[in-house]
């Protein structure tokens, strides 16, 4: 059962850093319960603003509804509330309100509701679409404008008139003046957080727009450099962002972009080069080449990012907790 409010949530969740597990395979492709544990146990280990399972970075577009609640169910079983923990809801609008359900049912304390399954929607659709999914379930919703859901600033109004658990809008498209709108009109109704792929190039200016935090995929396998960084950006130190940006960030940019879909395939690369192997990426996904993942190992030390423990030490309870920031 959750223990916030949707409200409550999205005061949680608007000032601290976000971040979207990766889902560990065995190499059979089933998924691997106990580097699960151990990765949610790690991630859990820091102050962060909290934790989506089954999200775009853990591959929730490749589980079935059941592997996704179970995900779900695990990480809120790990984490024990040291972070609050989110659901994900995808497909066809049947389905997303399965997610819904299942991962209320799991504990989890919120939901992001990922674009509907390929079809293209006008507004009205859109907006029947998150409604649906709101009206199934007592958890916070979040809505992800990406791809073939690009919710208008008067939907998001009209989608917060009708259901007070509707609290935030993520974004992964970055265009200024629509965001402008979403703010504009809604203001602090709703939180808002940026979702472009490594949010952290984008951080800086979208503070300036009312997005206060973002999700970081990179805080997977380098979560003091992305803790860091989210500092930066929330004290406008332009300096050291950009120092940063430099170091570590537009470098590992490079690689992510040789290859479609590497966004989270380059995730799951960084997981292994620290020595925290989180199995495959599943199909139609590929993982990195042997050459890319001896680059990004390169980057990683080069850079000094390379977590402050090792691998044996960090996955016992002990170890974790000495890492709280």
């Amino acid at each position: 059962m959750a223990t916030y409010a949707p409200r409550e949530l999205a005061v949680a969740l608007k000032d601290g850093l976000l971040s979207f597990p990766v889902t560990p395979f065995t190499a059979d492709g089933a998924i691997d319960e106990q580097r699960y544990r151990d990765h949610i146990d790690w991630q859990s280990s820091f102050r962060i603003g909290g934790l989506f399972a089954a999200g775009g970075t853990g591959e929730g577009f490749s589980l079935t509804p059941q592997e996704s609640a179970e995900v779900v169910r695990l990480a809120v079983d790990t984490a024990a509330g040291r972070t609050p923990v989110l659901g994900s809801a995808g497909g066809n609008t049947a389905q997303a309100i399965q997610n819904a359900r299942a991962a209320q049912d799991a504990g989890a304390e919120g939901l992001l509701l990922l674009p509907p399954y390929l079809t293209e929607a006008d507004q009205d659709g859109l907006l029947e679409h998150a409604s649906a999914v709101c009206a199934a379930t007592d958890l916070g919703v979040i809505v992800y404008n990406r791809g073939n859901a690009i919710y208008s600033a008067q939907t998001v109004a009209r989608l917060a008139e009708r259901h007070p658990n509707f609290i935030g809008f993520k974004d992964a498209i970055g265009d200024i003046e629509h965001l402008t709108r979403v703010y504009a009109t809604n203001g602090d109704r709703l939180f808002y957080l940026g979702g472009l792929p490594t949010a952290e190039t984008y951080a800086l200016p979208l503070l300036q727009l009312g997005m206060s935090t973002y999700s970081s995929a990179m805080y997977n396998f380098v979560p003091e450099f992305a803790l860091e960084f989210y500092r930066d950006v929330r004290a406008q130190d332009h300096a050291a962002v950009t120092e940063k940006l430099r170091r570590f960030v537009l470098p590992y940019l490079d690689i992510r972009d040789r290859t479609k879909g590497y966004g989270v395939s380059i995730v799951k690369g960084g997981m292994k080069a620290i020595g925290r192997d989180m199995g495959s990426v599943r199909a139609p996904l590929q993982d990195l080449t042997d050459q890319d993942l001896a680059d990004l190992g390169a980057l990683i030390d080069a850079a000094g990012v390379r977590p402050a423990v090792d691998i044996a030490a960090a996955d016992t309870t002990a170890a974790a907790g000495t890492l709280a920031g």
